[in-house]
């Protein structure tokens, strides 16, 4: 096979970097899952704890946006039908 043209050093040293940062991220999830399981130990709530840590990472707006929206759908699920269509 003709190999001219193509670095192959370069190649490699992409691949191993990529192998690399994967090595790490999977440590870093393992320390994660070591993080979580303490805090269950401590008796916390994982699910709870996963929830805040997504609306975190959400801006203010949006994470408002996300609760007017969750309280709007869940008051609507709490109305029967008929009481909707009196409103009506």
């Amino acid at each position: 096979m003709d190999t001219v043209g193509i670095a192959g050093d370069r190649i490699r040293s992409f691949v191993e970097r990529i192998e690399h940062v994967e090595e790490e991220i999977k440590a870093l999830n393992e320390g994660k899952k070591e993080i979580f399981a303490e805090a269950k130990g401590d008796g916390f709530d994982v699910k709870v704890l996963k929830e805040i840590i997504r609306l975190r990472k959400q801006d203010k707006d949006e994470r408002d946006e996300h609760e007017s929206l969750l309280d709007l759908y869940l008051r609507a699920m709490e109305t029967p039908d008929a009481e909707r269509a009196k409103a009506a």
